[in-house]
């Protein structure tokens, strides 16, 4: 077995984040009390900010990639052991600790969860952080009344990965699912995955007023600003629209109008700092809840080489469902 192995580092040149392939040994990374063999990650919109250098990284170097999914080599916690088999989302992995680029990795216990049986790695990395944020938020949903029997439920930004998963999940659990997408050329495949209907970015805004025509028994919303607005002007008396993304922005043009009039729930979903016991509901509804079959219309497989141009692709919003990193390619 080789003693270095590869990894995307970002590193600043010249007063600019960088994101450079290089050849690290266990020497070079943190220390912590498990070090994992990793198998694949994903890309994610906070994984195309990094790589292409917005500024993500708060500390440098960096080891990119916010989650990770592999087998446990060495481990000081009585938790883990050699073998195991691990994944790991958020926890500021690619901002303020080394993450999931990277052919082996050291990582805190904390944040480890073993692999549920019902995925393989590659599977759970198509799932990833995007699906696990997707099923926080049909959780929240939940919580919060809004049942497959209350009438449309929308998801915004919906031919990314959170968007996709929560289309499959809410279709599964009964939901009449309303897709809200900017490209023409995702409709067929949003339908595919259980949307009923597909309608524009456009469409989705109305008539941009704080206060609307009510629809949406409950709303899924990964783009922010302006969008998300429009859909809690629209939203349905008592409903609830759980937010996780800001892909459109990250301010909010509304007024108080539909929380103190219609009693709408604008629900913050945070899947980055989320409790251990949280994660573990959501990657078992995740098993029993998610269709796998749709993984082979969602998923497309990349090696690591590819990151850069992938980064790029994904912020100017190019990519459709998920992709899965394998490092080791």
């Amino acid at each position: 077995m080789s003693d270095t192995f590869r990894a995307l580092v970002i590193e600043d040149q010249d007063g600019k984040q960088q994101a450079v392939f290089k050849d690290l040994t266990v020497g070079d990374l943190p220390d912590e009390d498990v070090l994992v063999e990793i198998s694949y990650s994903t890309l994610n919109y906070k994984d195309g900010l990094a790589v292409s250098g917005k500024g993500i990284a708060r500390r440098l170097p960096m080891v990119g990639g916010i989650d990770l999914a592999g087998t446990v080599l060495e481990s000081k916690s009585a938790d883990f052991k050699p073998g195991d088999k691990v994944i790991v989302n958020g926890y500021g992995l690619s901002e303020l600790h080394w993450g999931g680029y990277s052919q082996k990795q050291k990582l805190k216990s904390e944040w480890l969860i073993k692999l549920p049986d019902a995925f393989s790695m590659q599977e759970a990395m198509a799932i990833g952080t995007a699906g696990y944020t997707s099923m926080l938020c049909v959780l929240a949903l939940e919580k919060a009344g809004v049942t497959a029997d209350k009438g449309e439920v929308l998801v915004t930004g919906a031919a990314g990965g959170v968007g996709s998963v929560a289309i499959a999940l809410l279709a599964k659990l009964g939901y009449q699912v309303v897709a809200s997408s900017g490209r023409e050329e995702t409709h067929a495949y949003l339908k595919k995955l259980g949307a009923r209907e597909v309608i524009s970015r456009e469409e989705t805004m109305g008539k941009g007023r704080p206060f609307d025509k009510e629809r949406w028994a409950g709303a899924v919303d990964c783009v922010g600003s302006k969008i998300l607005a429009a859909v809690i002007a629209q939203t349905n008396y008592g409903g609830a629209v759980a937010a996780c993304g800001l892909a459109g922005g990250n301010d909010l043009p509304t007024s108080v109008l539909p929380f103190i009039l219609r009693g709408v729930s604008l629900l913050g979903v945070d899947s980055v700092m989320a409790p251990r016991d949280k994660r573990i509901e959501a990657w078992s509804r995740l098993a029993t809840d998610l269709d796998k079959s749709l993984f082979a219309d969602m998923i497309r497989v990349e090696p690591m080489s590819n990151l850069p141009a992938l980064a790029n692709d994904i912020i100017k919003g190019q990519i459709q469902g998920r992709v899965v990193i394998d490092v080791n390619a």
